[in-house]
C-alpha cells in the first residue's frame, strides 16, 4: 500500500473520529449547564476528548505520509459523515434545508481545494512560522473577545441573531485555531528529522495551545447553536486557513490562472451560501423548540439552555393534579 493510499485511509478515520466527537460535544452542551471547570468531572467530555485526539493524532500521520493538499481537503468528510451518524445515533432525522446546507458547504469547499495549487515548498521557514502565528492569534483574539461581549451583553433567546453570532464566532476561532496546527504539525513532521528537536520545541508548545483552544473553542460552539452549523463552520474554517497559508506563505497558487482564481472565489461564494442555509436553519429549530405548545397536557420540548435539567423535569415537577386539594394559609 502506497504511503499516499495510506494517508487517504487515515485521513478517512481521522473524519469519523471527528464528527463522532462533534456528536458528543454538541449533546453535552445541551445537557449540561455552563461551567468552566465542571466538564472535566464528566465522563461523556473526556470520551469527546479522547475521539477528538484520536482524530487528531490520525491526522497528524495523514500529513506525514501525504502533502497538505491532499490530506486538508478530505477533511470536509467530517460535516458529511456527521449528520447521517448524528440521526443514526440521536434519532434525528435532519432536516431537508440542513442537507442542502450541507451540500453546499462541501461542494463550496471542494471546490476551493481541488482549485489549490501544490506548488511551493510543503513546510513554513522561520519567518512564515512566525507571521502565521501572529496572524492566528490575533484572529482568536477578535473572535473569542466578539463571542465573550455578545454573551456578556446578554446573548438572548436560542435563535437569535446574538446567540447565532457567538456560536459561529467560536466555531471560527475552533476552525482557524484547527487550520493552523495542521499546518504548524506539517512544518514539524517535514522538519523533524533535518534539525535539532530543541528548534521545534517552541512550535510543538504552540501547536498543542492551538489544539486545545481548538477543543475548548469547539465545545462551546455547540451551547444554544446546534451542531450542524458550528460544525460546518469549523469545518470550513480548517481547510481555509491552511489553504490561506498555502497561497501566501508557501508560494501556492490556485490552478489555471485567472480562470482559476475566479472559480475559487465562486466556490467560496457557495460555501457561504451553504453556511447560511445551516445557520437559518438552525436559528428556525431552535426558535420552534422554544415556542410554547397549546395547553393539551403534554410535556413542554426539552430545554437546550443549558441548565441541565431538560424542560420535561421541570414540567413533571410543577404540574398539580386537578383532583389534589389546594392549601388554604389562613393569616
Amino acid at each position: 500500500m502506497s504511503a499516499l493510499t495510506m494517508a487517504v485511509l487515515l485521513s478517512l478515520v481521522s473524519a469519523i473520529s471527528y464528527a463522532l466527537a462533534a456528536i458528543v460535544q454538541e449533546r453535552i452542551a445541551t445537557t449540561t449547564a455552563p461551567s468552566r471547570w465542571g466538564l472535566l468531572r464528566s465522563g461523556m467530555w473526556w470520551t469527546a476528548a479522547v475521539l477528538q485526539g484520536a482524530g487528531a493524532l490520525l491526522h497528524v500521520v495523514a500529513l506525514g505520509l501525504g502533502p497538505l493538499t491532499v490530506v486538508q481537503p478530505l477533511g470536509v468528510l467530517t460535516l458529511v459523515l456527521a449528520a447521517p451518524m448524528a440521526a443514526l445515533l440521536g434519532r434525528r432525522p435532519v432536516a431537508a434545508t440542513a442537507w442542502r446546507g450541507i451540500a453546499l458547504v462541501s461542494a463550496g469547499l471542494a471546490g476551493i481545494l481541488l482549485l489549490t495549487g501544490d506548488r511551493g515548498a510543503d513546510s513554513l521557514d522561520g519567518g512564515g512560522q512566525f507571521v502565521l502565528a501572529g496572524c492566528v492569534l490575533g484572529s482568536l483574539a477578535l473572535l473569542v473577545g466578539t463571542a465573550t461581549a455578545v454573551q456578556r451583553l446578554g446573548h438572548g433567546r436560542p435563535g437569535s441573531r446574538a446567540v447565532a453570532l457567538r456560536s459561529v464566532s467560536l466555531a471560527l476561532a475552533a476552525g482557524v485555531a484547527y487550520g493552523a496546527a495542521s499546518v504548524f504539525v506539517k512544518t514539524l513532521a517535514d522538519g523533524w528529522t533535518s534539525a535539532p528537536p530543541a528548534t521545534f520545541v517552541p512550535l510543538a508548545v504552540l501547536t498543542v495551545a492551538l489544539a486545545t483552544a481548538g477543543l475548548a473553542s469547539s465545545q462551546a460552539s455547540y451551547r444554544d447553536g446546534g451542531l450542524a452549523t458550528p460544525l460546518a463552520t469549523a469545518t470550513v474554517a480548517n481547510p481555509v486557513v491552511a489553504a490561506a497559508a498555502g497561497i501566501f506563505l508557501l508560494g501556492e497558487g490556485f490552478r489555471y490562472g485567472a480562470v482559476g482564481t475566479v472559480l475559487a472565489l465562486g466556490a467560496g461564494a457557495l460555501a457561504a451560501w451553504g453556511l447560511v442555509v445551516l445557520t437559518s436553519d438552525s436559528a428556525r429549530q431552535a426558535r420552534a423548540e422554544q415556542t410554547p405548545r397549546p395547553s393539551t397536557g403534554e410535556p413542554r420540548p426539552r430545554s437546550t439552555s443549558g441548565t441541565g435539567r431538560p424542560a420535561e423535569a421541570d414540567f413533571t415537577v410543577q404540574q398539580v393534579p386537578e383532583a389534589a386539594p389546594r392549601a388554604v394559609v389562613v393569616p
